[in-house]
This record gives structure tokens, sequence and C-alpha cells, in this order.
């Protein structure tokens, strides 16, 4: 059962459109490398260079096999996931439909304006980039549901509780 407590303060500032990126909040280069070292741990994970976002993005896409979620759990082919590049710290991922408006609620998301638009699944959000140790674990918590998401491991997922 994922436990996610608020996030605190106002919301980053961001972009409001393509390419979608935080321009306020950004973590510093350690609490940025402290979740990278962290994120790209989960099994079957490859790391490699985003498909589909900025130059230095880098991607979470599973092995061939592997992903056994729905379309909308992954962005292309198989990533399902991206952190921006440092000055930005930000990362997008796919997450369960029925999961997204609580998250966005708790000020830890906003869908992405594509998403918002109609153009991409509504699946698809902006994760804010971790400020310290505790937002790291909170942030790699949604990064384990995209992940169980993207692997089909969550049966029904209006069954997550937040």
């Amino acid at each position: 059962m994922l436990k996610i407590p608020p996030r605190e303060g106002p919301r980053p500032k961001t972009t409001p459109c393509a390419p979608h990126t935080q321009i306020s909040q950004n973590p510093d280069a350690r609490f940025h490398r402290a979740f990278k070292d962290r994120a790209f741990d989960f099994p079957f994970v490859t790391r490699q260079p985003s498909m589909i976002s900025v130059p230095g993005a880098e991607a979470l896409c599973l092995k061939h096999g592997h992903g056994r979620g729905c379309r909308k759990a992954f962005m292309i082919g198989n990533e399902f996931a991206h952190v921006h590049p440092p000055e930005d710290g930000s990362l997008h991922m796919m997450l369960p439909e029925e999961a997204v408006p609580q998250i966005v609620d708790l000020g830890w998301a906003e869908p992405h304006p594509m998403a918002a638009a109609g153009m991409i699944p509504s699946t698809a959000v902006m994760v804010y980039g971790p400020r310290n140790e505790v937002e790291i674990e909170t942030v790699l918590e949604l990064l384990r549901l995209s992940y169980d998401f993207a692997c089909g491991k969550l049966g029904r997922v209006d069954s997550v509780v937040l």
C-alpha cells in the first residue's frame, strides 16, 4: 500500500508547453545525484537516453518481455519514465489514471501539458524534482508506482491508496 504525504510548500513554476520543464525549486546537484543513484535500481530496467525528452534526459526502460502493462503505461516504446538533466531535476512518468488526480492534489505532480490537451494519455505527469532526502523517498515511491504500472503488477489500480 502506497502512503504519500502532501508535498510541502507551493508548486514550482513549470513551462506551459513542450519541452515541459521545471523552472523553480529545482533540486541542487547533490539531491539530484542522490535520487538518480537509486532511480535506476528497479529489476529489468535499463538506463538509456530518452527517446522522447530533451537532450541529457535519462530514460527508465523495461527490458524486452517485462513491459506487461497497458499501452498507457509507456511514453514511447518501453520507456515508462525519464529523469531530466540536473538544471531541471524533475521527471516525467506514466502513472495509473486513477492515481493521477490524487498525486496532483497532494502537490507532487502536474499533468503533462500535452496530456491536458488530449494529445497523449492522461497518465503522463511531471513529478517535481526532490529537494531533500525525505522528498527523494517519496519520489522513489511514485517511480515505483510507475514501474509497477509498466510491469502490469497493479491489478485493480483503483485499489491503490495514497
